[in-house]
């Protein structure tokens, strides 16, 4: 299977489908409820059902964020968030994706995250590097006076004086993909909030770019227990051990 040629077409027909949409108030339209319970909107329900149209002939596992979870007994797991910052797609703000991330016996094999309105397509194979557009990238070099980060917490965190930029911009994935391609320094969530469909397929990205992808206490990041759409996650993504520390410092 050529993973990286499905999650670009599938991405695609995604982008056909929904932009018509893009800043309309129909298009946040509620048609139901995703199994964390969160509200599924119109414009999730289309990229879904595009999604699944081509997944389900596959006979793969599949794990969603409208969906849920689909077990098919298949060595190959595939975890989609069809609109990554579906609030940002329905109130008009520039800043969502398509988050396409694949497994191999739980294992991380394959990460797509395409930007619809810049085109911008982040991918990568695990143990071959991070790219964007075709070209390798990778985290930039720590420069504390120059650092950029983004965040979301319950706590009162005082990292404005201590960062050069704050930046939120609510669809993870793509800020995710933001750090590898070395736009941000770093992005963390400890609420928590995001799931497995938010943060698989830039993972693999930003693990191939050279990020350090941990917990709320500075462990090495692992998915749970299995591959699901309802747990929810605290993660830490920076590009140096330095950052990392501050960050860690601050949330204590």
């Amino acid at each position: 299977m050529n993973w990286n040629e499905l999650g670009l077409k599938i991405a695609k027909e995604i982008e056909k489908d929904v932009m018509p949409y893009f800043g309309k108030k129909e298009g946040a339209k509620i048609v139901g409820y995703s199994p964390s319970g969160d509200t599924t909107e119109l414009v999730d329900r289309i990229s879904e059902d595009n999604v699944l149209k081509h997944l389900k002939p596959l006979n793969v596992n599949i794990v969603s964020e409208e969906t849920g979870t689909i077990d098919n007994n298949s060595e190959w797991t595939v975890v989609i968030d069809p609109i990554d910052g579906s609030f940002n797609f329905t109130t008009g703000f520039p800043c969502f994706g398509f988050c396409f991330a694949v497994f191999k016996d739980n294992n991380p094999y394959y990460g797509l995250t395409y930007e619809f309105l810049t085109k911008n397509t982040y991918e990568a194979f695990a143990g071959k590097g991070a790219f964007l557009n075709g070209e390798k990238i990778k985290v930039k070099e720590y420069n504390e006076k120059e650092a950029v980060i983004s965040y979301y917490s319950r706590k009162n965190l005082n990292l404005i004086g201590k960062v050069r930029r704050v930046r939120i911009m609510g669809a993870f994935g793509i800020e995710m993909a933001y750090v590898a391609r070395g736009a941000l320094d770093g992005i963390f969530d400890i609420r928590p909030y995001v799931r497995t469909t938010d943060i698989a397929s830039s993972y693999i990205i930003c693990k191939e770019a050279g990020a350090i992808i941990t917990d709320e206490n500075g462990d090495e990041f692992k998915f749970k227990f299995d591959l699901n759409a309802t747990d929810r996650y605290n993660i830490i993504v920076a590009n140096d051990e330095k950052l990392l520390n501050m960050i860690l410092e601050e949330i204590k």
